[in-house]
């Protein structure tokens, strides 16, 4: 199915939008007294409560035709999902806006190495210079935050561990995305996250009532607007772009967050943060079109091999 160049870009232009609302989402639910994992939870819940029903009555079919292999490996997605946002969530109520996205879209990054660990794919020199360069920013960023507290190491750990997550997450969905609808692939594996992160809540005693109207209200949005638009339309491009290309895109989340946290909670950006975060951004951006070259010439040597 062919799509114009201009529809794609339009959407992943509201996407990256809608995904950089997130943290401002978080602080501002934050600040209305609810705790970390609730905020994850009710994320998850809304994007479900929207999709699991609709998926239901529109690709019935298509779920009950999904293999004991597929539910296992959508289950798996899921988990690792939840276990992001939890992570992610959670360091924000120890660092700042910028270091958490900035560590946390290291994600691609960790894509690269699993491949490397798991599917056996060395990668190249310029691929280990990208990680390199990326790692060295994130310890510039701990190192900035060392000495202000405990807290803001463990805000960078905790968005560390989420970007691991997500490499995971992002990892499953390049297998099973291509083969099943973009509804069925999200509605099953928002669900799994949802059970996941719920569990978490359960085992917590974290409550999930009993908040301010304006907590439900941003609450409301972080699983409409970040959730259902922004992840959901990454999803959908997977179908049209390659997997790489869509991680390029997202490295821009971190701009759009620091932006947004500066106009709307005046959060200022500390010399450390720019600058680690630059090299995050440069690394995985040079990691990032690595990977992109190889499948570019693979593809090539395919089509004159043909």
């Amino acid at each position: 199915m062919e799509i114009s160049r201009t529809r794609l870009l339009l959407s992943l232009c509201i996407g990256m939008v809608a995904i950089s609302l997130a943290s401002v989402f978080v602080r501002l639910a934050q600040a209305e007294g609810v705790p970390t994992l609730t905020i994850a939870a009710w994320r998850l819940t809304v994007a479900s409560a929207v999709l699991l029903p609709y998926t239901w009555f529109t690709r019935r079919d298509e779920i009950q035709d999904l293999g004991r292999q597929e539910w296992i490996l959508l289950a798996a997605s899921g988990v690792f999902l939840g276990l992001h946002f939890a992570a992610w969530i959670g360091s924000l109520a120890y660092t700042s806006v910028a270091s958490s996205v900035v560590l946390v879209s290291m994600g691609p990054v960790f894509v690269g190495l699993g491949s490397w660990t798991f599917l056996r794919e060395r990668p190249s020199l310029r691929m280990t210079l990208g990680i390199l360069l990326a790692a060295a920013g994130s310890i510039v960023i701990s190192w900035g935050d060392f000495g202000q507290g405990q807290d803001q190491l463990l805000g960078d750990v905790l968005a560390l561990f989420g970007a691991i997550m997500v490499a995971a997450y992002l990892m499953i969905g390049r297998k099973v995305r291509g083969t099943r609808s973009l509804a069925t692939y999200i509605a099953a594996v928002y669900g799994v996250a949802m059970l996941t992160v719920l569990s978490l809540v359960l085992s917590t005693g974290q409550p999930m009532a009993g908040f301010s109207l304006g907590a439900y209200g941003w609450m409301l949005a972080l699983g409409l607007i970040p959730q259902l638009i922004g992840h959901s339309t990454l999803n959908w491009a997977l179908r049209y772009l390659s997997a790489t290309f869509v991680s390029i895109i997202t490295l821009s989340e971190p701009i759009g967050s620091g932006i947004l946290a500066y106009i709307i909670l005046g959060e200022a950006v500390t010399v450390p943060t720019a600058i680690g975060g630059a090299c995050v951004l440069i690394g995985i951006y040079v990691a990032s079109r690595a990977e992109l070259n190889t499948r570019e010439a693979s593809q090539d040597l395919i089509e004159v091999s043909g």
